[in-house]
């Protein structure tokens, strides 16, 4: 725990790195190092490998310079201070760099935003990803189209226009975004009913009916197949490409 808070601390520096509202009034704004954890595979929760996650310039930057080699070391920052359920979140994020050596090659230019997470201390040690929702975030490779905020569902299942989703991945309709830019997402999120993926002000993919299931069903999630994912934490993703994410809100919604 002390050496977490010792890594952690610069992501308080942030005064806007999550800030929540409610009803468009602020009700909650984020400074606590408690309300912060960081897990990676192969690791105790509360270590933040290699000091991965950091500040810099005024955004939380996924940073592989204390690595050599990936290792299979994904990694994930979670805020555990509350659940969400019902709420609109926004972001900008940018690619930058080099993809780090031993990375998968799926993850070049390649991260995501967890929505509906289990909490972190529930991740078992050899667990590469959060049971979850992702909105796959992904850069352009300079050619070719690549869509970003992509729906993936590690753990889960999902509806799309009312019928189960018959792969992993989704890709969603936005454009391709090959210059290493800030780019703006937002995502809409009623409980377990619809999640909306907003890229640039257009809604690029819509999803409903989450609930446990999938092919990357945790050994401790096996008995709640089929259970309604209604609400969960959120995380930020570090796959083996530095990125970096700023301007992060959420809006809660009373529905």
């Amino acid at each position: 725990m002390k050496n977490r808070n010792l890594s952690l601390v610069g992501v308080l520096i942030i005064f806007c790195f999550i800030i929540i509202y409610s009803n468009s009034e602020q009700v909650d704004d984020i400074k606590e190092i408690n309300d912060w954890e960081t897990i990676f595979n192969g690791e105790e929760l509360g270590n933040n490998f290699k000091n991965t996650f950091k500040v810099n310039d005024g955004s939380l930057k996924v940073s592989y310079e204390n690595y050599e080699n990936f290792d299979d070391r994904f990694g994930h920052i979670f805020y555990t201070k509350s659940k969400f359920k019902n709420y609109h979140l926004s972001l900008e994020y940018k690619f930058s760099g080099e993809h780090l050596k031993g990375a998968p090659g799926w993850s070049i230019k390649n991260s995501g935003i967890m929505l509906h997470s289990q909490h972190p201390s529930t991740m078992l040690l050899d667990q590469d990803f959060p049971v979850s929702s992702e909105v796959q975030l992904l850069g352009g490779l300079g050619t070719g189209e690549r869509s970003t905020a992509n729906m993936c569902s590690p753990g889960i299942d999902v509806d799309i226009n009312s019928e189960k989703a018959k792969y992993h991945c989704i890709n969603s309709n936005s454009k391709t975004y090959h210059n290493d830019d800030w780019v703006r997402v937002e995502v809409i999120v009623k409980s377990n009913s619809i999640v909306h993926h907003i890229v640039e002000n257009d809604t690029v993919i819509s999803y409903s009916n989450l609930r446990v299931g999938g092919d990357k069903i945790p050994e401790n999630y096996l008995s709640r197949l089929g259970e309604p994912l209604l609400d969960g934490f959120i995380s930020l993703q570090s796959e083996g490409h530095p990125v970096e994410f700023r301007n992060i809100k959420i809006k809660k919604l009373n529905l």
